[in-house]
C-alpha cells in the first residue's frame, strides 16, 4: 500500500471517532472503498462510512435480510447468480420477469437482500472487505408494463451510497428503442464512477467482447456460454468467519 493511502487510512479512522462513530471490524479494504469513492478525501470518506454503519444498523438489524422478507420478489424468479468471473460474482437480471413494486419498502429490502448475497457468495472462508460484483441487466421482451425507472434509481442509489466500489462492471443486454429515454432519464441519477462502469451491448462486436470477457465457463447458454441459469434463491451460500 503506498504512503499517501496509509495517510488517507489513518486520517479516516480519526475523523470517524470525531464523528461518534468507529471503524472496529471493518479492515482497511473496506475503508479504502469508501475513500475511492470520494476520491481520496479522508473527511468525505469519513462522512459516508458513518451515513453507512448508521443505516446499516437501522435498515439491517439483524445483519441479513431473510428470503421470507422479500418471499414476494423472490418468487418472480428474475435474478441469477453464477459463478465467479475473475473472482467477482456475476448477477443477472431479467427484466422482463419484474414489476414496479407495490411495496417500496419490500423491494428496498429485496435490493440489499440480493446484493449482500451476491457479494457474500465471493468470499473464501472470510470477508476481505474489497470484492466486487459484475452486473447483467438483460431487457430481453421487456414490455412497458416492466419498465420501472424508479426501482432502478433505487437499485443504483443504494450501490453509491451503500456499496461504495462493489460494482465492478454492469453489462445491457438487448435495450429495445423505446427504453432509451427511460436509460437517459435514470443515467442522470449516476455518478461518474458508476457510469464508467456501465456497458451497453449493442452489436455483434460488443457481444464478443462480453462473452470474453465473463467467459463461457460463467455464461449461461443463451448468452453465449456454457452453464446453467440457477436463481438466487436456489444458491446456498458457506457461513463465513466474522
Amino acid at each position: 500500500m503506498e504512503e499517501s493511502q496509509e495517510t488517507a487510512l489513518t486520517q479516516m479512522r480519526t475523523s470517524v471517532q470525531k464523528l461518534g462513530s468507529s471503524t472496529e471490524k471493518c479492515g482497511d479494504p473496506t475503508l479504502m472503498r469508501f475513500l475511492i469513492a470520494r476520491s481520496m478525501n479522508p473527511e468525505k470518506a469519513a462522512k459516508m462510512f458513518v451515513q453507512w454503519r448508521k443505516w446499516r444498523a437501522s435498515f439491517v438489524p439483524n445483519g441479513f435480510i431473510s428470503d421470507s422478507e422479500v418471499k414476494d420478489q423472490l418468487e418472480d424468479r428474475k435474478i441469477y447468480l453464477q459463478d465467479l468471473c475473475n473472482g467477482c460474482p456475476v448477477m443477472i437480471v431479467k427484466a422482463s420477469k419484474h414489476y414496479p413494486a407495490k411495496d417500496q419498502l419490500q423491494f428496498k429490502k429485496f435490493v440489499v437482500h440480493l446484493l449482500d448475497k451476491v457479494i457474500a457468495s465471493s468470499y473464501r472462508e472470510r470477508e476481505i472487505g474489497n470484492e466486487k460484483l459484475i452486473g447483467i441487466l438483460d431487457l430481453q421482451q421487456i414490455s412497458y408494463k416492466n419498465v420501472d425507472a424508479r426501482g432502478l434509481i433505487t437499485g443504483f442509489q443504494f450501490l453509491q451510497a451503500y456499496y461504495p466500489e462493489r460494482l465492478g462492471k454492469l453489462f445491457i443486454l438487448n435495450m429495445p428503442g423505446f427504453f432509451v429515454s427511460v436509460w437517459r432519464m435514470v443515467s442522470r441519477f449516476l455518478e461518474k464512477a458508476t457510469a464508467e462502469k456501465i456497458v451497453i451491448v449493442s452489436n455483434e462486436n460488443e457481444k464478443r467482447e462480453f462473452i470474453k470477457e465473463i467467459g463461457e465457463e460463467v455464461l449461461p447458454e443463451e448468452y453465449g456460454g456454457r452453464a446453467k441459469l440457477v436463481a438466487i434463491q436456489d444458491v446456498e451460500l458457506t457461513p463465513v468467519e466474522d
